[in-house]
């Protein structure tokens, strides 16, 4: 049977979801999606992949999936009405999904796209509160209120050490058979002066792929330096010791946005996916960045 990969640009309020991926008796994204193509296609189920597992709590403004529906369904899409099938799909799916999520985009996937695969990076943002005059009960779900004020060029010394193709193990919940080496190549701590996040602390995040918790933990980590806990180079002692340490807490979900992932062109799409489907092994990590001592 033809297929067509359908691509699938959307955003979500992780608030009331139990992460992205299906789980029995729970509400996910990934379900609550499912249900509604399978319901505007009228097909049994639609099974989608995603670019990035958000866990329970975390949101995301740019995140990307992919569903292979037959063919024939997809041109039947439009049925009498003169808009694209595309466009036609949008609507009718914002009607069926609940309203904490949009599909902004459906677009038929140029050959050899996969949304996991296929992405380049993925890109965070966390943010968080540290000044009581700031706290904004309408962003509660969304911005993490924090009672001790943070030194924020002390967390960006800091995370700047981390850079760079590691063994992440330190930062990341195992899971069987899974790696924990991925490239970080943004964190930077900020305090910014306007816009909509003016005054709060804020840091971004990009990396090839992150393993599960790692962005939290790393927030985690940061944190302690701010408050003064740790010295600056405490993060790297940590991913040079590659163990978790009960020390390091892992912060609520709710300061955590996916904003964007990024993808090479069209025509590189398939060598990507083959790339990124080869194991990473822990001889190709980049060499540890050592933080001064006068830094801490």
């Amino acid at each position: 049977m033809n297929k067509v990969r359908l691509r699938l640009d959307l955003a979500y309020d992780g608030t009331h979801f139990a992460g992205w991926a299906v789980q029995p008796d729970l509400r996910t994204v990934q379900g609550a999606l499912e249900v509604a193509l399978a319901t505007v296609l009228h097909l049994e189920h639609v099974r989608v992949a995603v670019a990035g597992r958000t866990d329970a709590g975390v949101h995301a403004r740019g995140q990307v999936a992919h569903a292979d529906i037959p063919a024939d369904t997809w041109l039947a899409v439009p049925g009498r009405s003169t808009r694209s099938a595309e466009d036609v799909l949008v609507t009718r799916l914002g009607g069926l999904v609940p309203p904490d999520i949009v599909v902004h985009r459906v677009s038929v996937a140029y050959p050899g796209f996969d949304a996991r695969f296929s992405a380049l990076r993925r890109r965070y943002v966390y943010r968080v509160c540290d000044d009581a005059t700031l706290r904004d009960p309408l962003r509660r779900s969304h911005v993490l209120w924090h009672s001790h004020l943070l030194d924020d060029e002390a967390m960006d010394a800091a995370a700047r050490a981390l850079l760079g193709r590691h063994d992440f193990a330190a930062f990341c919940k195992p899971r069987v058979g899974a790696t924990t080496i991925r490239t970080l190549e943004v964190l930077t701590w900020q305090r910014p002066v306007e816009g909509p996040d003016a005054g709060l602390v804020v840091a971004h995040v990009q990396a090839d792929a992150f393993c599960h918790s790692m962005v939290r933990a790393l927030v985690g980590a940061s944190l302690a330096v701010g408050e003064g806990r740790r010295a600056v180079r405490w993060p790297a002692d940590l991913l040079a010791g590659r163990q978790r340490d009960p020390g390091n807490v892992v912060v609520p979900a709710l300061g955590l946005t996916l904003e964007e992932v990024t993808y090479p062109p069209d025509g590189e799409l398939a060598e990507r996916a083959e790339l990124t489907r080869a194991i990473r092994s822990a001889e190709d990590v980049d060499s540890a960045r050592r933080v001064p001592d006068a830094a801490s």
